[in-house]
C-alpha cells in the first residue's frame, strides 16, 4: 500500500475541535496580481495603481481583496475539501490588514462542526481559517461549510453539530484592512465613477450589465494559481464519471468574476471589508457566460471614521442571464438562472 501520497481528508476523518496547519507558505508578487487581472479583468484604481493607491493614503497598490482570500482558501483545500463534492457556503470573513507583493501568506483552520448528511454518502465540514503574513499578522478570517465525500459509506457518523454563526459582520468590525483614505485627493474620473458613499441608497438595485463567458483553461489556470488541487476542476476522467460528467468551476472563479462586473456601478467600492455569507447556488461549466447585478442592503458608518463609508451589498451572479430584470435564486440549477448570492460590506470614500 502506497502510504506516502496524500489522498485527502474524508468526512470520518475530521473531528470538531481539529487544528489544521496547512502547507504551502505563499509570497505573493506582482505577477499574481497582474495575471488574477487578466483573468478577470479587475479595474479598481486603488488596486491598479502604485501612484493612485499611495495619494489617497496607501504605502503602495494593496493585492486585490479577492486574491488574498483565494490563496489563504487554497491553502485549505489539501487538507479540507480534496475529496469534496461542492463548497456550500461562506460566513464572518473579516478582512484584517491589507496585503501587499512580497507578503508571505499561510494558513491554518479548526474544524468547528460536523454533520453526515442524509444520503449517508458524504457529510458536511465547517472550518474557520485563519491567513497570516510572515510577520504572525491576521490577514484574513472566515467561516466556510463544504460537503465531503465519506470513505467507508457504513462508518458511524460523528455527533452533529452545526456551528451558530451570525447573520452579518458589525459595521464596528470593519475597516482594520483600510488606512485612512484621503477623500480630496481621490479621483473619481480616474476612479472610474462619479458616485461616492452618499450617493447610494437602500433597496437599490444596480445591473452591472457586462458579461463573461468563461473558457474551460481559464478556470482551471485561476485555480491552479491558488494552488487549490481540488479534483473536481481538473481532473475530466474522473468527472466524466460523476454526476455532471464534467469539470465544475471553482466557485471563487465566480466569486471573482461577479466582483470585476460590479467595477460598473460600483467603480468607488474599492475594499472589500467583509463578507457576511455566500452562498453557491448552482454549478457553473466552461462556456457558461456570467452576469451580475447588486443590490444594497444597508449603509453604515464606519466606527470613529470620517473618511469612509460602508455599503452592505449583495451581489447575485447568473449563467446564461442578463440582469436587467434582477433575477433571483428560483430553485431551477439546471436552467439559466442565478448561480452565486455573495452578500458583503465593501468600502466606499464619502
Amino acid at each position: 500500500m502506497n502510504t506516502k501520497t496524500n489522498q485527502g481528508n474524508f468526512f470520518e476523518d475530521f473531528q470538531v475541535g481539529q487544528i489544521i496547519r496547512h502547507a504551502t507558505p505563499r509570497t505573493v508578487t506582482a505577477g499574481y496580481q497582474s495575471l488574477y487581472t487578466a483573468l478577470y479583468g479587475s479595474r479598481f484604481a486603488v488596486q491598479s495603481s502604485d501612484a493612485f493607491a499611495k495619494s489617497v493614503g496607501y504605502a503602495q497598490a494593496p493585492v486585490d481583496d479577492l486574491l488574498t482570500f483565494h490563496i489563504v482558501f487554497g491553502k485549505t483545500v489539501p487538507d479540507v475539501s480534496l475529496n469534496a463534492v461542492a463548497n456550500l457556503g461562506y460566513a464572518d470573513c473579516r478582512f484584517l490588514k491589507p496585503v501587499f507583493p512580497g507578503d508571505t501568506l499561510s494558513t491554518v483552520s479548526e474544524v468547528i462542526g460536523l454533520k453526515e448528511n442524509s444520503n449517508g454518502k458524504t457529510g458536511t465540514v465547517y472550518v474557520r481559517s485563519t491567513g497570516s503574513n510572515q510577520h504572525g499578522e491576521a490577514v484574513l478570517d472566515y467561516v466556510r461549510w463544504v460537503m465531503v465525500r465519506k470513505r467507508d459509506e457504513m462508518a458511524a457518523a460523528p455527533q452533529a453539530h452545526v456551528p451558530s454563526l451570525p447573520k452579518r459582520v458589525e459595521p464596528s468590525a470593519l475597516g482594520s484592512a483600510c488606512p485612512p483614505i484621503n477623500g480630496q485627493a481621490w479621483d473619481n474620473v480616474l476612479a472610474g465613477s462619479p458616485h461616492r458613499f452618499g450617493g447610494y441608497a437602500v433597496g437599490e438595485k444596480i445591473d452591472h450589465v457586462d458579461g463573461m463567458t468563461v473558457e474551460e483553461a481559464e478556470h482551471q489556470l485561476a485555480t491552479r494559481l491558488y494552488q487549490n488541487t481540488a479534483k473536481v476542476h481538473f481532473n475530466q476522467f474522473s468527472e466524466n464519471k460523476g454526476r455532471f460528467g464534467r469539470r465544475l468551476i471553482y466557485g471563487g472563479h465566480v466569486i471573482s468574476l461577479a466582483r470585476a462586473l460590479s467595477f460598473n456601478g460600483l467603480g468607488n467600492a474599492f475594499h472589500i471589508a467583509a463578507i457576511n455569507g455566500g452562498r453557491h447556488v448552482a454549478p457553473l461549466f466552461a462556456g457558461g457566460t456570467v452576469f451580475a447585478w447588486s443590490e444594497i442592503l444597508e449603509t453604515a458608518d464606519v466606527l470613529g471614521r470620517s473618511d469612509v463609508g460602508a455599503l452592505r451589498v449583495l451581489t447575485r451572479a447568473t449563467r446564461d442571464l442578463p440582469c436587467t430584470d434582477h433575477p433571483v435564486a428560483d430553485g431551477s440549477p439546471d436552467a439559466p438562472g442565478v448561480i452565486l448570492e455573495l452578500d458583503y460590506w465593501a468600502l466606499m470614500p464619502r
